[in-house]
């Protein structure tokens, strides 16, 4: 059994610990509110505005036009998007598609629970699912967000074109659209044919899966269009609108999974720290009974002797 001394060595040590804990989960809550905040209002705009593109595009005429006068769908050139029929979920094989481009986000420091294990492990599956269908390594261009899934990625011998670390937890949407840029640079010159997104998605405080979805090509058919579809009045024309929409759309799609990366980042680490938290508080009852318990005993056999000396 412990010593008395020790047991109030470690109480004192486990109340520090308490505090740093406390502390960390009031900084991680102060973050994750602002974060909410930040994701709450772009992600609809986002979906909305994508939700629009994908409408306007179902007319076979537009699309003719977008490949006849602007290039975009061109199945024999480089153009800037492809209006092509993939899954937001389908992964590629190799005899369909060549190079592949990678975009995973983790945070830069640890404390935050299964967060970065979570999106390793979708990391790492994503790849051997990739090498199953025909890809090496050196077929498979990796763009990192954070420092725990780079460390990763350089471990397992892939190469990293381009380290965003800086923008794990707090997306800065110049940065974003640089990061946007990129992309779609590295996918209209032809380097890569498809761009796969892994992130974590805010869900709710105590949930963030794990989201692995195809930024390019953009996935349009993914939207129900049962509905008698409305007839909107677009100004500039239809053609003109979908040459400026088309950028912002994937400029701001990058954006918003960087705002819901982070929103769900801190919302790990809240409740990785609330549980640290409760964990040290129970562990604070436990020793501290220990240590009365100890003391009573100690007392207790005090007075033992004392009585014992008392009747010799």
């Amino acid at each position: 059994m412990s010593s008395l001394k020790e047991i109030k060595s470690r109480i004192s040590s486990v109340k520090n610990t308490l505090k740093i804990t406390s502390a960390m989960k009031m900084v991680a809550s102060a973050k994750l509110h602002k974060a909410q905040m930040a994701i709450a209002g772009k992600l609809p705009y986002e979906q909305k505005l994508h939700h629009i593109l994908a409408g306007i595009l179902q007319d076979d005429d537009l699309q003719k036009a977008l490949h006849d006068r602007l290039g975009f769908g061109n199945p024999h050139g480089h153009s800037p998007i492809a209006l092509q029929d993939v899954s937001e979920t389908e992964l590629p094989t190799k005899d369909r598609v060549g190079r592949v481009a990678i975009l995973a986000i983790s945070s830069n420091s640890s404390m935050c629970g299964a967060f970065n294990t979570s999106i390793v492990k979708s990391f790492d599956s994503t790849i051997t699912a990739l090498q199953e269908s025909g890809y090496s390594k050196e077929d498979i261009d990796i763009y990192s967000v954070g420092r725990k899934i780079t460390d990763h990625a350089r471990k397992a011998g892939l190469e990293i074109v381009e380290d965003h670390s800086d923008m794990a937890g707090k997306p800065d949407f110049e940065a974003a659209s640089d990061l946007a840029h990129a992309l779609v640079d590295s996918f209209a010159d032809g380097t890569v044919s498809q761009v796969i997104l892994i992130y974590s998605h805010f869900a709710s405080t105590s949930s963030q899966p794990i989201i692995r979805e195809n930024y390019l090509p953009l996935a349009l058919h993914d939207y129900d269009y049962t509905d008698e579809p409305v007839d909107y009045i677009l100004e500039p024309d239809p053609l003109e609108l979908v040459k400026h929409l088309l950028p912002k759309v994937l400029r701001l799609k990058i954006y918003t999974v960087l705002l819901d990366a982070a929103a769900a980042e801190h919302a790990a680490r809240t409740v990785a720290m609330q549980i640290a938290s409760d964990n040290a508080n129970d562990l604070i009852s436990e020793l501290t009974l220990a240590y009365n318990k100890g003391r009573q005993q100690a007392i207790t056999a005090e007075i033992l002797d004392l009585v014992g000396g008392t009747m010799a």
